[in-house]
């Protein structure tokens, strides 16, 4: 006897509209072929089919990627929001700056030296 395995997770489990595909898939596919069988019909007696056919591709898989694509459970817009943000919008510089203890050390054994260099010339300048 088969059995079929249920996710116990259905956060992630989406309502399906028509051909087995989500209401976002379904509306980026129609607006792809609204944009790539006009081209196609357009451009085929211009420019050949073969070449028409890959112009409609073209054309239409930047709608076909933002039905499809998702990461992180987000979908191609707020991936391509947040790169370019973080790119190109936001500063790079860091807000805040860290405390190092080695810097410090390095810095107080500085201070230490000079102490030491000031107190040797007043030792001398009073010998003289």
């Amino acid at each position: 006897m088969p059995y079929v395995t249920v996710p116990k997770d259905l956060s992630r489990v989406k309502d399906k509209l028509a051909f087995n595909l989500t209401k976002r898939q379904f509306i980026c596919f129609l607006t792809a072929g609204g944009i790539g069988l006009p081209f196609y019909l357009g451009s085929r007696s211009v420019i050949g089919g073969d070449m028409a056919a890959f112009g409609m591709i073209a054309s239409m898989l930047p709608c076909m990627a933002f039905g499809i694509y998702e990461k992180d459970g987000q979908p191609l817009e707020k991936v391509l929001y947040h790169y370019i943000r973080a790119r190109f919008l936001v500063p790079r510089t860091r807000p805040y700056r860290t405390n190092n203890l080695y810097s410090a050390l390095e810095r107080q054994a500085r201070l230490d030296q000079e102490v030491m260099r000031l107190e040797t010339q007043d030792r001398q300048n009073e010998c003289v």
